[in-house]
Order: C-alpha cells, then sequence, then structure tokens
C-alpha cells in the first residue's frame, strides 16, 4: 500500500515532526509532535501542533497513532493535544519504563506518578508488527540515545528519530542518563543493515558551515559512505571514542529540564497543586551545564 510523508519543522528547536499517511484508508500517524515554549515564561502554545492539525483536517483524514521515538529532551511532545482534538493512540517503545524509573527519581516525583508507561495508550515491543490503516509498519528498538529509544520501519522509510543526524553532522549523543556508545553503534548498525535505499527520516536537523538548508531525509547508503561518526570504515572501537569525547564538550540541551518531565508522562504536565497550576521542578546540581550529564547513580 502507498503512503504519503508530509513534514512540518519547528525552527526554535529544530524539531521535525513527520506525518505519515496510508493512502487507501486515509488513516495517520504523526511521528514526533512538537508543543511550542517559552522557556523564559513557562508558557506553551499550540500554533505548531495547529498547523499539523489544519493539514489533516482539510485532506480529510483521520489520526490513529501518535508515535514518539524517545522521550526527547529538547522539546515538548503536543501528544495529548493532538489527541484531544483529533483522536489517535499514543505509542512509545515499552523501554520507556526504564527512562520513567530513572527520571522519576532524579525530579522525585509525586507518588501519584506512576512509572509502568501507562501514561501511553501502546508500548511496542521491539520488531512488533503494527498497522497504519492498510500499511504494514514495524517498530525497531534503537536504544542508546536513551534506553527506549526506537524506530518505525514504514514500507521502505525509517523514521529514526535522534538516533542519527544527516550524514554530515553524525549522531545522537550518549551521555544522557541511560546512554550508551556502545549500545547506540549498535543500533545504528541494525539500521544501516536494511536496503541501501531505504529512506531515513530524522526529528532533527542542525546546519553545518557547509549547508545553510534545512534537511531531513537521507538514505542508508548516504549514512554509510558519509556519517563521520559512522561510516562503513569506522570501527565500535573508534565510534565510541570519537563520540564519548564529542559528548564530552556539549551543553546540556536549553529544554530538557522541562522536556523530560512533562515527555515521560507522555506529553501531559505534572498533576497541579492545590492552587490549580502545574508546576515543573528544576533539580539543582544534578544536570549541570558545560559538563558531561550525569547519571543518578552517580549523584546519589
Amino acid at each position: 500500500m502507498g503512503i504519503e510523508i508530509q513534514t512540518f519543522f519547528h525552527d526554535d528547536t529544530k524539531t521535525v515532526c513527520h506525518v505519515v499517511s496510508d493512502s487507501y484508508s486515509k488513516k495517520v500517524a504523526i511521528i514526533d509532535s512538537c508543543l511550542d515554549y517559552d522557556k523564559s515564561s513557562g508558557h506553551t502554545d499550540t500554533k505548531h501542533a495547529d498547523s499539523i492539525i489544519k493539514y489533516i483536517t482539510e485532506n480529510d483524514l483521520f489520526l490513529e497513532w501518535i508515535l514518539e521515538t524517545h522521550i526527547h529532551a529538547d522539546h515538548l511532545s503536543a501528544a495529548p493535544y493532538l489527541q484531544n482534538l483529533l483522536g489517535g493512540k499514543i505509542g512509545i517503545g515499552n523501554r520507556i519504563t526504564e527512562v520513567q524509573k530513572t527520571f522519576g527519581d532524579i525530579y522525585n516525583t509525586e507518588p501519584k506518578f506512576r512509572r509502568d508507561g501507562s501514561q501511553f495508550d501502546h508500548l511496542f515491543d521491539d520488531n512488533e508488527v503494527f498497522f497504519l490503516g492498510e500499511t504494514k509498519c514495524c517498530y525497531i528498538s534503537t536504544p542508546g540515545h536513551t534506553p527506549a529509544c526506537g524506530s518505525y520501519q514504514i514500507n521502505d522509510n525509517i523514521f529514526v528519530g535522534d538516533t542519527l543526524f544527516m550524514p554530515d553532522y553524525g549522531t545522537a549523543r550518549c551521555d544522557f542518563p541511560g546512554g550508551d556508545a556502545q549500545t547506540l553503534y549498535r543500533s545504528i548498525k541494525k539500521i544501516l543493515s536494511f536496503p541501501v535505499e531505504t529512506n531515513l527520516w530524522l526529528c532533527h536537523d542542525y546546519l553545518t558551515s557547509n549547508r545553510n538548508t534545512h534537511e531531513w531525509r537521507t538514505t542508508v547508503k548516504e549514512q554509510r559512505e558519509r556519517n563521520p561518526y559512522i561510516n562503513d570504515m569506522i570501527s565500535e572501537k573508534e565510534f565510541i571514542k570519537k563520540r564519548e569525547e564529542r559528548d564530552a564538550e556539549l551543553d546540556t540541551p536549553e529544554l530538557l529540564i522541562p522536556s523530560i518531565q512533562v515527555n515521560m508522562r507522555a506529553g501531559n504536565m505534572p498533576e497541579a497543586e492545590k492552587n490549580g497550576v502545574s508546576y515543573l521542578k528544576v533539580p539543582i546540581n544534578t544536570l549541570g551545564k558545560n559538563k558531561k550529564i550525569k547519571s543518578f547513580k552517580s549523584i546519589k
């Protein structure tokens, strides 16, 4: 069955949201939605999500899935907002429970916060087959950036989340709690074992000195030939060394602190307090800037 892919770019966070529709049934999956968030004021907005809703409604499409490739550390998910207006099931990989346990401790979450993934409508197993309308899809577990990272194969396309970037940029970082460079290497190799013509759709794009136009589609062939971190000439040992050295230089993402505590709740805000206001916590001296992001075990 044929599919159509419409991409929406969120310039503030450089996030790429893909809307995949089954041509026969007109059922839709939204992959990695984005909520507008002003970090200075703490205000949210739905401008970006509304542009996706407009596209779906104007084309008489029906939302079936709202898919997350992982718990994002750089933007807030718009999944609950989209579901409330258009329906659909929110899905993520079943290792989300590991992320909830780790960050549930880091944020010292309220007693009612469940760490069993039940905030999501469906938890995918590795290699689980599911359907978008009449189109067969498959969830592929691709941990390394985080334990719960996954990719979605739909026909000859794989939506890889943060696992890979454009071939001139590299790969995901591995210094978040639960991240691991060796695990990421093996996950990427799994993706790069698909036929060379397979399209890889990214969740972010950051420009380089040699490119001034955002791109978000590449191929297995291009990655194997050109990615500076994980082309066919780079060994696992070399990748780990390069990745860990680069991660040691990176700053903490600007929206890491609000993003994770929202996204691990499937995009919902923490439960409102007695005054009716939801609050986001800021762990002090825990997720540091200008140094390697510590695992929680190391700060206990």
